[in-house]
């Protein structure tokens, strides 16, 4: 029985869940800044803070090799001034703010008391309660600077993440943004606000992430520079099909989490999960043009349509889908469509539902000595049944690894079909619902296939393997599918 068709419906971004600290950025430029102490701990705080440009006066008796190191070779900018003497109340009457590295509890009481007397932000080093603000791990593509913040519970969790954003940005990122902010007048008087700022400074980010230094672009940054703004924006958009994977955020491309961040209007599937979502700009507009089995949904018509408006009226349309646009993405329809009504498009591969599978299986899809060949099969028709003309005699090979998608409501005539065309009774098989997010998973064999899906919780998206391949994980081995199995198919 078709479902009702549903119109597509627009989806409010996530409410801003609770922020444990509020990350600012302070401008210390030319401003003067004490620092009590002079631990390693404290050099570093004194190297952030003059790095920042801040004049820092330093107040310690006793210096460590790494407070004695940093005052040799000076800072990045501001100044560092030492102070062979104790901190009294009457140095914090102008500071921009305090830090101190105090053991003692009693002397880390009394510096914080007269800090919040003189009005000034305070930092007692390892000491939450004494701290107004707390200093995060930093990475510095200058004058792009990312703070991180773990509210003082995991600094090396912290740092760990820094290093990964490390890994994502260029150095030359630090160039570009320095550029851009020499620029920004110049774009701000030439360029009319709305979509011809907006595409200018969409061009200028594409060159930025290319890892490559702005110079390298023409004879002067201002030159390439001008030839961008020069360009008109173009009346229309464009349509990006994105795909985003299996479900679980980490497995999207940088590519694709770019697309979702220069989005202005997102068109997504039921089966993209709210942690890719999350992952948009928090602007662009959401609609829900839910095409899911069995349930109400858009019309593939409409969502054409709907496409195409957004990108002639000049919007960045993302249609975000589940798993990847070119298999079992209706994405031939749309390309189609789009290229006829004049609009660029572009396609974003991501992870499709049968790779995630193998890999959450821990299975080689062409074992070399299991499979030659793999294949990816739908198994639902527009009419919900088993598709015509499959070719039952070659899924049957024994040497062929088989993934059915949208199989569910099929898994029982797929396997009558199978065995029918000479398939072993025992051939392994499994079926997995919401691949990557740790959900029902049952390994058996295709005998019991059918019983299987009809146990299973009718309201999620099921994928199927067939094949030798498959033997291990219907033999529930110790690689620990025990606990995931959704049920037992000798039970």
């Amino acid at each position: 029985m078709l479902q009702p068709l549903r119109k597509p419906s627009e989806a409010e971004p996530g409410r801003l869940g609770r922020l444990a600290k509020l990350p600012v950025f302070f401008d210390l430029k030319d401003r003067r800044a004490v620092l009590v102490g002079g631990s390693p701990g404290a050099a570093w705080k004194a190297e952030l803070l003059a790095a920042a440009g801040a004049h820092v006066d330093i107040y310690a008796l006793e210096l460590s090799a790494e407070m004695d190191a940093l005052l040799s070779r000076g800072a990045a900018d501001g100044s560092l001034t030492l102070h062979r003497a104790d901190w009294s109340a009457d140095l914090l009457t102008d500071p921009a703010l305090a830090v101190a590295d105090l053991d003692d509890e009693d002397e880390a009481d009394a510096f914080a008391a007269a800090a919040h007397e003189a009005g000034i932000p305070v930092n007692v080093v390892d000491k939450p309660g004494y701290c107004d603000f707390q200093f995060g791990s930093v990475v510095n593509r200058s004058p792009v600077v990312i703070g991180i913040s773990t509210d003082g519970a995991a600094p090396i969790l912290g740092q760990a993440i820094r290093r990964r954003i490390e890994t994502l940005l260029h150095p030359s990122i630090a160039s570009w943004a320095a550029v851009a902010k020499h620029l920004r007048e110049h774009v701000m008087r030439n360029l009319s606000p709305g979509m011809a700022r907006r595409a200018f400074w969409e061009r200028f980010t594409d060159l930025a992430f290319q890892g490559r230094a702005p110079e390298s672009f023409g004879d002067t940054v201002q030159t390439v520079l001008d030839r961008i703004a020069s360009e008109p924006a173009a009346r229309t958009g464009r349509v990006t099909l994105v795909g985003a994977g299996p479900g679980d955020a980490e497995l999207l491309t940088l590519k694709a989490m770019r697309a979702l961040q220069s989005a202005d209007v997102i068109l997504f599937d039921d089966l993209v999960s709210e942690d890719v979502l999350e992952l948009a700009r928090r602007e662009a507009k959401r609609l829900m043009v839910g095409k899911r089995g069995g349930r109400a949904s858009c019309a593939q018509g409409d969502i054409n349509d709907l496409m195409t408006r957004l990108a002639l009226q000049g919007k960045q349309v993302v249609r975000l889908k589940s798993g990847d646009p070119m298999v079992f993405g209706r994405a031939g329809e749309e390309i189609e469509h789009l290229e006829k009504a004049g609009v660029p498009v572009d396609v974003v591969p991501g992870i499709t539902a049968g790779i995630a599978m193998a890999s959450a299986l821990g299975v080689s899809l062409t074992h070399r000595d299991m499979a030659q060949s793999v294949r990816f099969v739908t198994g639902c028709a527009k009419t919900e049944r088993l598709p015509s003309g499959l070719d039952w005699q070659g899924l049957a090979d024994p040497t062929t690894t088989t993934i059915f998608y949208m199989a569910g409501g099929t898994a029982g005539a797929i396997a009558e079909r199978l065995m029918e065309a000479g398939c072993s009774p025992t051939m392994p098989a499994v079926l997995v619902s919401n691949v990557s997010r740790g959900d029902e998973r049952w390994a058996g064999s295709i005998a019991d296939l059918g019983w299987a899906s009809e146990r299973r919780d009718p309201t999620k998206p099921v994928i199927i393997g067939v094949g030798r391949v498959f033997e291990r994980a219907a033999k529930a081995n110790d690689r620990g599918l025990e606990q995931p199995l959704m049920l037992d198919a000798t039970a």
